[in-house]
């Protein structure tokens, strides 16, 4: 439970005090089933850790006691991930009450400091149920994007504005990373944030009875949601400084609250770094950081043409091989794992009807899954990937497939996006077969 006792356990100041910020955490023997490094590799009891995963930001929603809960679905969306061969998932394990009008609702945090009982039920059903699937998952503690509050919703509740949702057009592109990344300097904002992160990392599962920091379901805690210096070079050079300081500054608070389990960024890569190979490697220097975190975006990054897929696949493809082989270069350089925790793309003409037509996607997902294997193969740092996302049976509710505040048919596609636009519903045959095609030769390794 989030107590007193536990929001208070320490203040930031002192934990910051020691150790050094972005120093090496001691050396504690881990007990059985924690994931640790060793060799610039993921490895679980001694033997090498190697995944298949997805996204299942949603789980703690129907993990919940409360109004958005179906634990019945949940159970059902575990194992049907499990029988695909899905060991592994990414959730999110925050969320602050926007105003943006394509927000999460109800969150965790609805206001400063008043957190959201069931929600925080929903994320330990959440984890209890997977350790019965013998699944591990990485929870992410905030979010660059408005969808679930994160960052902007900080900078709105302590005044730093004026606030403006992604995508309002009187505030085109960049505007909003540039906004978004006024929160790594504002103490305020960071106060709030840090209450929070000391109150999740102490908490006390009441499912299961096990502190979160003793629970080796818990791969890893993640900063944040593709955490972006900025937007702009003029705004995102001069706030880097910053973004490392704070980079440093929360993973430390982390491994001194839980010295047990990894630490991760939840970084793009260099496209959510100014474009900087130079931002990524100083944005995962720190020994608080344990592995590199790499997300493949063709469509959003304009590679892939969404009203010209057919005739601009091969050539976004080859950009997305690019982009992951150099950052394999970056883990190999920093020696540490890394983990491709997102990538996606969109169904023929732009389809969001579960089934429908999805023969580039699957050669995308066959690419990326390509690239992990053939790395894991020849003992590279690539330890897993994760699909975005998992819509499994869930549905858009209404005709033109946005979400609206009281849906609770939640799917893989956050509120931002049309829902179905890069999910992988149940009735996804071919998807799923080629899921399931890669799990079995990770497993085979």
């Amino acid at each position: 439970m989030f107590t007193r006792r536990s929001i208070l356990a320490g203040s930031a100041a002192s934990l910051l005090a020691a150790p050094a910020l972005g120093a090496a955490p001691k050396k504690t023997a881990l007990p059985k089933g924690f994931v640790a490094v060793k060799n610039g590799r993921l490895v679980l009891d001694g033997k090498p850790y190697r995944f298949t995963g997805a996204n299942l930001w949603y789980g703690a929603w129907l993990g919940s006691p409360g109004a958005t809960g179906d634990r019945e679905r949940l159970k059902r969306e575990l194992d049907r991930l499990k029988a695909l061969g899905v060991t592994n998932l990414r959730v999110l394990g925050a969320g602050e009450r926007s105003p943006a009008k394509a927000a999460v609702a109800p969150t965790f945090q609805e206001k400063p400091g008043v957190y959201d009982q069931d929600l925080l039920k929903g994320l330990d059903v959440l984890l209890a149920e997977m350790a019965a699937r013998d699944m591990k998952a990485v929870i992410y503690v905030n979010n660059f994007w408005d969808w679930s509050g994160g960052m902007p919703a900080y900078l709105n509740w302590v005044g730093n504005g004026p606030w403006f949702q992604q995508g309002d057009p009187a505030h085109p592109w960049p505007e909003f990373p540039d906004y978004s990344g006024r929160f790594y300097g504002d103490e305020k904002a960071n106060a709030l944030f840090r209450r929070y992160l000391l109150g999740l990392v102490g908490r006390v599962n009441s499912v299961t009875g096990k502190a979160y920091r003793d629970d080796p379901t818990i791969m890893a805690w993640q900063l944040a949601n593709e955490p972006r210096p900025g937007g702009t070079e003029a705004f995102g050079n001069k706030n880097l400084t910053t973004y490392y300081k704070w980079i440093r500054e929360v993973s430390t608070i982390i491994k001194t609250l839980d010295p047990r389990h990894l630490v991760s960024t939840g970084s793009e890569g260099s496209m959510g770094c100014l474009h900087s190979e130079a931002c990524v490697v100083e944005a995962h220097k720190p020994a608080t950081i344990d592995y590199l975190t790499l997300h493949v975006w063709p469509n959003n990054w304009g590679w892939i043409d969404v009203k010209k897929q057919p005739a601009t696949y091969a050539d976004g493809e080859a950009k997305c091989r690019e982009y992951v082989t150099r950052h394999i270069a970056l883990a190999r350089q920093l020696n540490k794992p890394l983990v491709i925790e997102e990538f996606g793309l969109i169904r023929e003409d732009r389809s969001f009807v579960p089934g429908s037509a999805a023969a580039d996607k699957d050669r995308f997902y066959k690419t990326i899954y390509g690239l992990a294997l053939d790395d894991m193969k020849a003992g590279g740092p690539v330890a897993g990937t994760n699909f975005w996302a998992w819509n499994g049976e869930g549905r858009a509710q209404h005709p033109d497939a946005w979400f609206v505040h009281g849906d609770k048919s939640f799917v893989g596609d956050p509120p931002q996006e049309e829902q179905g636009l890069y999910g992988v519903f149940d009735s996804d045959a071919s998807t799923k077969a080629v899921i399931a095609e890669h799990a079995a030769a990770v497993r085979a390794l």
